[in-house]
Order: C-alpha cells, then structure tokens, then sequence
C-alpha cells in the first residue's frame, strides 16, 4: 500500500537515508490522520494524493508576535465575504492542529472580525467543578462581527497563553461574566451571557480582533521579564509543532 504511494511521490527507499526518513515521516502523519481527518488517511479506500495536498492547505501559519496584523482592529463582514465558509474551516483545522482552544482571525492574517473557540479541552480539569466540566466539554462556536457589550463581576486571575506568543504564559485579571453579541454563519444577531473558562476565552478571542494582547494586560515589570522571548518570536528564533509566520522574516522580503 505505502509503496505506491512512494512512487506517486517519486520516492525510493533504496536511493538513501534523507528519502527514508521523509517515508517514515509521511507513515506517521498518515496514522494521526487516521484518528483527525480519516477522510485523508491512505488507509481510508478513498484516499487520494490530491486530499493530502488539501488538508496541508487547511493547516494555515499562525502569525507571530511583532507582526502588524496582530494590532489591527478588525473589519465587520457580510455574508457576502469572500470563502467565509472555507476561512472558518480552515480556522477550526489550524487551530485543533495546535491544540488551541480558541483562535481569531488576525492571527492568520486576516484582519477581521472573526473568532473561533472549542473549550473542550479544559474539560478535562478535575480541579473545576463538574458542572463547568459538563458546560466547556463539546463547547464550540463562531463569533461573527462579535460585540462585548457588558463585562461584569470581581476580577480574578488565570494564567493565559497564545498561540501567537508561544512559550508565554502569564497570569491575566479578568471579569467572570460576559454578555456579548454575535453572529454565527447564518448571520442572525444574538445576544447571549457566557461566564467562567467560557467567558474568558472569549474575552482573549474577543481582545485580539480589537488588536489587543494578553501581554498587554500583565504589568510593566512581567512586561520587562519577557521582552527577551517577545523579541525572539518577532524574529522567528523560537520552535513550535504547528506553523507559524513571523514579522522578521516579512522585513527580509
């Protein structure tokens, strides 16, 4: 079977070590796609070369710290937006290909007002009460043209990070309760209250289509503590296991 998909690639195990490693490499991502995207797996009957090539696609570059996008304030869109559909998948992809729980727009470019989030992963916290275990499991939803129109409560702290800052996690103070209104893919305004994990990963969605940070929110002296790993982000020095784009690497263009 992984024979002729080799030869598709014009691969040879017998031509050398780097055509080898590439092989075993692609066996590896074929066996994850079997549990992601099984529709991509070449042990799904109704794989093809061409579905590999799309799911690469869907996987976009998260933009990294320092690059202009990220403090741009999003634009509101129509239905009418060019490949909403397509934009809002590919989102959901990237963002589960980094074990994110929540991804906007502008962190793949695209200065929109546009955020994702699926909390399922804080799910699987014992230490929350099982009720909000229940509520954040299965939790997945597209914020269109989004508007905060209440925060409210006692502020308290939880330890943030971004996929667009990785290796920063910092303590951020927000309130527990949000009212915000939105849209799904059907464009229907609603106005809903979230509270808890749920609202605060909203807030951190909601912050970046205003070109907000959640390093903005941490004081002078953290500020200066991670200014080192901030600048080493902007210049593309830091490794991740999903893609990313960075400011300095647009410079040298």
């Amino acid at each position: 079977m992984y024979e002729s998909i080799w030869h598709n690639y014009s691969f040879d195990f017998k031509t050398g070590k780097k055509y080898k490693i590439i092989c075993y490499l692609e066996i590896f991502i074929d066996y994850f796609l079997l549990f992601l995207r099984p529709e991509f797996s070449v042990l799904n009957s109704e794989f093809s070369v061409d579905k590999l090539h799309k799911i690469i696609q869907m996987i976009l570059p998260i933009v990294g710290y320092g690059d202009p996008v990220l403090r741009k304030v999003g634009e509101a869109i129509t239905p009418e937006y060019p490949n909403l559909k397509e934009t809002i998948a590919n989102m959901y992809d990237t963002m589960y290909n980094a074990y994110g729980v929540g991804l906007a727009a502008p962190q793949v470019g695209i200065a929109i007002r546009l955020f994702i989030i699926d909390t399922t992963p804080f799910s699987d916290d014992e230490d929350l009460p099982v009720d909000e275990q229940k509520e954040l499991k299965g939790f997945k939803r597209t914020f269109i043209n989004p508007k905060i129109v209440k925060e409210e409560g006692e502020e308290w702290s939880f330890n943030e990070g971004c996929l667009s800052i990785p290796d920063v996690r910092e303590d951020v103070y927000r309130k527990p309760t949000v009212t915000i209104e939105y849209c799904e893919e059907d464009f229907v305004m609603k106005t809903e209250v979230f509270d808890g994990l749920i609202a605060r990963v909203i807030q951190h969605e909601y912050d970046h289509i205003e070109g907000v940070l959640f390093t903005d929110k941490i004081s002078s002296l953290k500020k200066r503590l991670i200014q080192k790993k901030l600048k080493n982000i902007t210049e593309g020095k830091t490794f991740q296991e999903y893609r990313m784009k960075f400011a300095a690497a647009k410079k040298g263009r």
